[in-house]
């Protein structure tokens, strides 16, 4: 549908980035400790005080509206979640005996995480990512709306929904397509996101 591109382009870009730049910090914090992880963390912590969406917005108007600066805006509102999971996989994987026998060998610290840490936390991370693509299309889609997102001639399914809401009584389709279009996708990737969580820790499903 016209407008998808867009909002799957935008979603998986951001997402790209908060998984990137989360994973960095989240190993850094979790493997070495100490007042490395004190100052990540509380650094997470701040970003995590902000409501999402108000955070995506000043980023937003700071650096002018946009598909960039909406990626960054977004990717920058995931980098705490991503970093607070894998720090905790880097917790409890730090003083594993493989982790140990690997540092007997002579291993330094880049090899331990990248070879050792990363790995295990790996799968679990693609599940988290694919339910966070999700959360970005929405995010995407409510800049959008507010004129904060793409601009055009680029089409955004939020910048549809605004243009329609003015329609809803003559034209309705023009507002409803695009809103069904986003409940469509996002729904999708959340049963995708489930059924990889599922499946990568089967426990998870059991009662």
């Amino acid at each position: 549908m016209y407008g998808a591109g867009l909002a799957l382009r935008t979603a998986l870009v951001s997402t790209g980035i908060g998984l990137a730049s989360g994973t960095l910090l989240g190993l850094l914090a979790g493997f070495f400790g100490g007042w490395l992880d004190d100052v990540i963390m509380r650094a997470m912590d701040v970003l995590l005080a902000f409501p999402y969406l108000l955070l995506a917005i000043a980023i937003v108007s700071a650096l002018g509206p946009g598909e960039v600066t909406t990626q960054i805006a977004i990717g920058f509102w995931a980098l705490p979640s991503f970093a607070r999971m894998v720090r905790g996989a880097a917790l409890s994987l730090r003083e594993r005996e493989f982790v140990e026998a690997a540092r007997a060998q002579g291993a330094g610290a880049i090899r331990l995480m990248a070879r050792h840490v990363l790995p295990h936390a790996a799968w679990p991370l693609v599940a988290f990512a694919t339910l966070f693509v999700a959360r970005a299309i929405l995010v995407e889609a409510a800049l959008s709306f507010l004129g904060l997102g793409a601009q055009p001639p680029a089409a955004s399914w939020g910048s549809m929904v605004a243009s329609g809401r003015d329609y809803l009584r003559i034209a309705p389709h023009i507002a409803l397509a695009p809103g069904a279009a986003i409940a469509v996708t996002v729904l999708a990737f959340n049963l995708l996101g489930d059924g990889l969580r599922l499946a990568f820790d089967p426990r998870q499903g059991q009662v």
